[in-house]
């Protein structure tokens, strides 16, 4: 009994060891990195993120201050076209006459059309306000989704640019060379990889 008592006892010792090495590390042969080395990658990391976040959203906030300026200027004609509505013809005069007296013919084409459309919205005024009005709200809501970093906002202004871009080259290559569209379309492919880049960054492509 004494010896089949000690031959267990061995057994359960020996069975309590192989269970302590299985349960131990294995080692790879791979230096594993000493704390202080750990401590240095995640000081680096934090270092590097912010900047990286930083970069992508002020080229963000850039496009959305963009917004905010033509929803300005959209609002700036709707009160031009408010007040002066009854009298388009003498103001729109005034104020030809002037632009060619300090500016001569530069942006005459940009100009003409001006007219052309403020002589229409004198006498339609209330519907291009409408029409104004709708406009300035979408490009304000644009902006407030950029600054935001809204996803709606992204691909809003993916679309909404993208898609007018095909139709900006067309009329460039069909009627004269023109540097002031020339300039429109460019920044509107600006804005467009600008914000296709903050998608990929955000993986919404």
């Amino acid at each position: 009994m004494v010896k089949i008592h000690l031959s267990l006892i061995r057994i359960c010792k020996a069975a309590s060891w192989r269970l302590s090495l299985a349960n131990l590390p294995k080692q790879d042969g791979r230096q594993q990195p000493s704390p202080a080395g750990q401590q240095q990658k995640l000081a680096d990391d934090k270092r590097n993120a912010p900047h990286q976040v930083s970069e992508s959203s002020e080229s963000i906030k850039a496009v959305a201050i963009y917004e905010v300026v033509k929803g300005v200027g959209a609002l700036i004609g709707a009160v031009a076209l408010w007040q002066w509505h009854a009298d388009m013809e003498r103001w729109l005069s005034t104020a030809t006459h002037s632009w060619q007296q300090y500016f001569g013919q530069l942006l005459a084409p940009q100009v003409d059309s001006a007219i052309q459309i403020a002589q229409q919205a004198s006498k339609n005024w209330t519907v291009f306000l409408l029409i104004i009005f709708a406009y300035a709200s979408l490009r304000f809501l644009e902006a407030y989704g950029l600054w935001q970093d809204k996803t709606w906002a992204y691909w809003f202004g993916v679309v909404g640019y993208g898609i007018f871009i095909p139709i900006e080259l067309y009329y460039l290559i069909v009627s004269p060379f023109d540097w002031f569209k020339l300039g429109i379309l460019l920044l509107n492919i600006i804005i467009v990889i600008v914000v296709y880049r903050n998608m990929k960054r955000k993986g919404l492509l």
